[in-house]
């Protein structure tokens, strides 16, 4: 299943930034962009969207507002933060709103990842409950009342041995370098969406990191590279 997103983010390179980081996961496919919460809440009359990015200062309306206003037009999408705003009193009137996640810029992309993922997870599991719930059932529905799951040290299922190996040996054979997941999936011929899969898994395991490329003229780019790279 593909869950629809929007991103409410005033600054255009965060914007992008931040769709870079939703649209590597092939879970999720960003619809809009909006610089203001009124702007997504003229869309969102017409349309719906499963997950929405927001700031919390965003022109004509804070991220307060905005959430007080789409829950007035009956809607209620998760929401992630993803902000500067770091008071007490903002982050808890949001988790009261609802608010499943709150990230405080600047960020790295692993923390990023773990907020989607909890939305996944979520979404997985209330899916497949019926009828009644008992506390531990009720438990994995709040991300709040959850902690972040061990990575595990087997293979993600999906995954080939022979595939994960081919990467490794290229990246540990060109270890002065950073590259793309298309420069990888070019080098490999295999293509962009298994070379993210497998640089998902490796940025879980903590063997590779990654960075972001403000310099290619575009949109910017994720770059990895093996742990320690510079």
């Amino acid at each position: 299943m593909t869950y629809r997103v929007i991103i409410i983010e005033d600054d255009p390179m965060v914007a992008a930034i931040n769709r870079q980081y939703t649209e590597v996961t092939p879970s999720f496919r960003v619809e809009k962009l909006f610089k203001s919460g009124k702007e997504a809440l003229e869309y969102l009359k017409r349309q719906t969207a499963d997950l929405i990015i927001l700031d919390y200062y965003t022109p004509l309306m804070n991220g307060a507002e905005f959430i007080d206003a789409l829950h007035r037009m009956g809607k209620t999408p998760s929401i992630i933060m993803v902000t500067s705003a770091n008071d007490t009193d903002i982050i808890r009137s949001l988790i009261g709103r609802g608010v499943i996640d709150y990230l405080v810029k600047p960020f790295e992309y692993c923390r990023f990842k773990a907020a989607l993922d909890r939305f996944l997870e979520a979404r997985a599991a209330l899916s497949n409950m019926k009828g009644s719930l008992d506390q531990h059932s009720i438990d994995r529905l709040l991300p709040y009342q959850r902690q972040p799951s061990e990575t595990s040290s087997q293979l993600a299922k999906g995954l080939s041995e022979t595939t994960l190996k081919l990467i490794q040996d290229f990246l540990r054979d060109r270890q002065d370098n950073l590259f793309t997941s298309e420069q990888i999936a070019g080098q490999l011929h295999l293509s962009r969406i298994t070379i993210r899969r497998y640089m998902n898994y490796l940025l879980d395991t903590g063997e590779i990191i990654s960075t972001i490329d403000y310099k290619t003229g575009g949109r910017p780019s994720i770059k990895y590279g093996l742990t320690g790279e510079k």
